[in-house]
């Protein structure tokens, strides 16, 4: 997803266990922060996240620490474990500033504006969604990277389905559907390489096995999204010319300007670490912008035209805070903006309180208590798959982190799966297709907080139109149920 360092982190974590802790006491912080949240979203609505939602899972991470001094837990475990989660995002914190850098570039650079313009004119409202879907898809495969994705073609996919006058809940959750098909399934994203990791698997060997219930997914994926996109009444087709004009006033728009996300793409692919690659893609954009919009630059800054000072300065100020380009088109103005670093910002505070409250419930013990009791729940081999799912949804709510999602049930499960005799891929599929995609359906979790954040769309408009998300858990547990491809282990020879 983010990057590998954090993956190889939490795979060498340790999970900490308190046998005295009980079910109903693991599970107390959570269901008062899920009444608390629920109560704070129905009072602020749509800013909640604004900080309101932040709070909340301070005062549940509150709640977990009463639960943890109840059972004799110190006080310097609760925050070592804090610790430990703040420092495993760092990475993730450092990428969404640099794609709020990158998006401020790219905008006046006039890179965003060139994809939408020549997006406008080859994709048309019918083929739009499920193209969103493939494109995502492959761009994913290729760099291993969801966030990655969201972070580059996704913004101009937005930015293009808007100007078609398509709702944004179904553009993102036909980009993400795309990008987490990527994301769970190339050998470059390293969630693909921890589940086989924590299940004990070969990495090629998992790939294979999650081709039998991905492919069917990703396939229902877009048949609903064409059938949504033949069905979708826009108002945006009809005005496509006179946004392409306004667009063509205001930056000077040709081929040269791809050779930018071009070159971003192929660093990642060659594996250069994310924030390396979307530095370059920000400098490269602000070279860009001083070549092909040197007015647009100095505009930024009210000077006629452009010299060195007005030149670094509307630099920065796109790469840093809120940056607006004026154009002739009133639906443009708005897409036409960007908050730069700054616009991140809600989003790192999110992230750091959500890991606050995940690191209190790793530290008290609540995480392992949870998925412990899960397992001794499967009494059947559906109830083992069904088991293993719960708990990676549920660690993604509760630890608000994907790789939690994964090493957690995959550390508690794996003997598990081992014992019922059935070959650990089965367990890294379950870990994939439960953990990977689910993550960003949750607001507070760090991959929903992200993606919400980069495309400009709250969860609670896209999780219905993520289709691929909530799809491939049922798939699983549908091939679970009817014993489809459930790999078992070769008997050992004596």
């Amino acid at each position: 997803m983010q990057g590998s360092q954090d993956g190889e982190h939490r795979e060498n974590e340790n999970i900490v266990e308190n046998k005295e802790l009980s079910i109903f006491e693991a599970l107390l912080p959570v269901i008062i922060l899920i009444g608390m949240l629920a109560y704070n979203v129905y009072v602020f609505g749509d800013d909640a996240l604004s900080g309101s939602n932040q709070f909340i899972l301070l005062l549940g991470g509150a709640v977990a620490a009463i639960v943890g001094f109840a059972n004799k837990v110190s006080y310097k475990q609760m925050m070592a474990e804090v610790a430990e989660n703040i420092r495993s995002t760092a990475g993730a914190l450092l990428i969404l500033l640099m794609v709020g850098a990158l998006a401020g570039t790219w905008l006046i650079s006039g890179i965003i504006p060139a994809m939408i313009y020549y997006g406008l004119q080859i994709l048309n409202p019918t083929i739009f969604l499920a193209a969103c879907v493939v494109i995502c898809a492959i761009i994913s495969v290729a760099t291993g990277s969801s966030w990655t994705t969201s972070a580059t073609v996704g913004i101009a996919l937005i930015g293009i389905g808007e100007a078609l006058g398509i709702p944004l809940g179904m553009t993102a959750g036909a980009i993400l559907s795309g990008a987490y098909f990527g994301d769970k399934l190339s050998p470059l994203s390293d969630t693909t390489n921890l589940a086989p990791a924590m299940a004990g698997g070969e990495l090629f060997d998992h790939i294979k096995y999650m081709l039998y219930t991905t492919v069917p997914t990703i396939t229902l994926t877009v048949i609903v999204f064409i059938v949504l996109g033949l069905n979708i009444d826009v108002s945006g087709s009809a005005e496509i010319g006179s946004l392409l004009d306004s667009i063509d006033s205001t930056f000077t728009i040709n081929g040269w300007l791809f050779i930018v996300p071009a070159i971003v793409i192929f660093l990642i692919v060659k594996k250069t670490p994310p924030l390396g690659a979307l530095l370059i893609g920000t400098l490269l954009g602000a070279l860009f912008a001083l070549i092909f919009q040197p007015d647009l630059v100095a505009g930024i800054t009210g000077a006629k035209s452009l010299s060195l000072e007005s030149g670094y300065k509307g630099i920065l100020k796109a790469i840093t805070v809120d940056t607006a380009i004026p154009t002739d088109n009133e639906a443009l103005n708005d897409l036409f903006s960007s908050s730069g670093m700054s616009g991140m910002l809600g989003t790192i505070w999110l992230i750091i309180c959500a890991m606050v409250f995940g690191g209190v419930m790793d530290g008290i013990g609540a995480l392992a208590r949870i998925t412990k009791s899960l397992l001794a729940m499967a009494k059947s081999i559906f109830g083992l798959f069904a088991s293993t799912g719960i708990s990676c949804i549920v660690l993604n709510a509760t630890a608000s982190d994907q790789y939690l999602a994964i090493v957690v049930p995959g550390k508690m499960f794996a003997k598990a799966y081992k014992d019922r005799g059935l070959a650990p891929e089965n367990l890294s599929r379950t870990l994939e297709d439960t953990g990977t995609v689910t993550s960003v359906l949750v607001p507070w979790n760090t991959c929903g907080a992200y993606h919400s954040s980069v495309l400009g769309v709250g969860t609670g408009e896209y999780i219905l139109f993520a289709i691929f998300n909530w799809l491939s858990p049922i798939t699983t547990l549908v091939f679970a149920a009817l014993q489809i491809k459930i790999k078992r282990l070769a008997p050992t020879k004596a």
